[in-house]
């Protein structure tokens, strides 16, 4: 059994690189961007203030957050498609920096990587929740480029895309995520960090392979 951790910001490509290792090494994948997409999601969807310690913990202890096919499942509703868009992104941002909401998800991700082999992408999975991942590694690209990339996501969803907003979204979050006071990004220090601004998907997939193989 293996734990691959795969840290860094917004847009530097963590969850796709990580979907195409899994493939690779037939291995589970392991969202954890969606899961607290999915508790913003569910938060917002029920009107609960993240401000409101007591509704927030009710909310959580009623919630079931699993992956199949590739999909993120809350409470068995397929919310994939649900959760990619920028006002939950800002909620799952703002999540991630309430205690336990973070104590909820890290047990779960604890579990999963208990019992199979998994690669798991997220903010503090080299640094928190698997420390003594066999493999770690972070990922991390330009904010312009962050940017750029997720404007042609959006544009390929079919949703307006704003480049300024999205650019000054990307690094308000880069700000938050780096700076708050439970397990903030940070690259782990035995991790192998990949800069994958002039790197396609397919480059940054081989390097990580070639890595471990090493």
């Amino acid at each position: 059994m293996m734990r691959i951790a795969v840290d860094g910001p917004s847009g530097a490509g963590k969850s796709t690189v990580a979907r195409r290792i899994a493939d690779r090494l037939g291995i589970d994948y392991i969202d954890t961007g969606a899961m607290y997409r999915a508790v913003g999601y569910k938060l917002l969807k029920e009107g609960v203030s993240l401000e409101n310690t007591e509704a927030v913990q009710e909310l959580l202890d009623r919630t079931e957050i699993d992956f199949s096919n590739g999909k993120i499942f809350l409470d068995g509703e397929d919310v994939s498609g649900l959760i990619r868009t920028q006002e939950i992104a800002g909620q799952a941002s703002a999540c991630s920096a309430i205690g336990i909401v973070r104590t909820k998800l890290v047990d779960l991700q604890r579990k999963m990587g208990r019992e199979k082999s998994v690669i798991m992408d997220g903010r503090d999975i080299g640094t928190n929740v698997f420390p003594d991942a066999e493999y770690k590694f972070f990922i991390t690209a330009s904010a312009e480029e962050r940017a750029r990339r997720r404007c042609e996501e959006l544009k390929a969803g079919g949703q307006e895309a704003e480049p300024e907003q999205i650019l000054a979204a990307i690094r308000k979050r880069d700000h938050d995520d780096s700076t708050r006071a439970i397990n903030p990004l940070r690259k782990a220090d035995d991790a192998v960090e990949i800069d994958t601004t002039h790197m396609s998907i397919d480059e940054v997939t081989d390097y990580i392979c070639r890595e471990m193989n090493r």
